[in-house]
């Protein structure tokens, strides 16, 4: 995963505050079964930042608190620009939480398909104006699913991102329980 050059995350006095994720992919050729890729975040507290998530955030969910919202949801990758966007509200989330990854599965209805089987998959993230990181996928071009982020309070209390890819060869049902490991 890319992330800005010359600005080091870490170092902004704030932390993070209001992140958005995107993921765009191009729809499947006629007659073929629609690839359907999934937002997840997956939020964890601080005392099990490395257990059981609190609570999960993907289509047809949103947050207890409204922090954390999937404000667009594609089943195809029909139309244009961003197919998926997820909005984390990291500097409104409750102290008791820790950690939050955000991750990416594909429905694999139809038989097994892989980021390298779907063209034209990108994800991004941003604050504001500012993109934190970009992807493709094609890192993990085998992989049914993938890390694509990671945010993590630290003893102040502010929010760092943790850019990375990381990917899964499981099912969506499965892969929210192993996001976090």
């Amino acid at each position: 995963m890319q992330h800005r050059k010359g600005i080091s995350v870490s170092s902004l006095n704030k932390g993070i505050g209001k992140v958005e994720v995107s993921l765009k992919w191009d729809p499947n050729p006629a007659g073929t079964p629609a690839h359907d890729l999934d937002l997840i975040a997956a939020t964890y507290t601080k005392d099990d930042p490395r257990g059981a998530p609190a609570y999960l955030v993907h289509f047809d969910s949103r947050s207890p608190d409204g922090t954390i919202t999937l404000s667009r949801d594609s089943r195809t990758g029909l139309g244009l620009g961003t197919d998926e966007a997820m909005v984390l509200e990291l500097n409104r989330l409750a102290d008791t939480y820790g950690r939050v990854v955000v991750g990416v599965a594909i429905q694999q209805r139809g038989g097994r398909k892989t980021f390298g089987d779907i063209a034209n998959t990108a994800v991004r993230v941003s604050e504001g104006y500012d993109e934190l990181a970009a992807d493709d996928f094609s890192a993990v071009a085998g992989s049914t699913a993938a890390v694509i982020a990671q945010f993590d309070r630290d003893e102040r209390g502010e929010w760092q991102f943790h850019p990375s890819v990381r990917g899964f060869d499981t099912d969506p049902e499965a892969f929210v329980t192993i996001m976090g490991d």
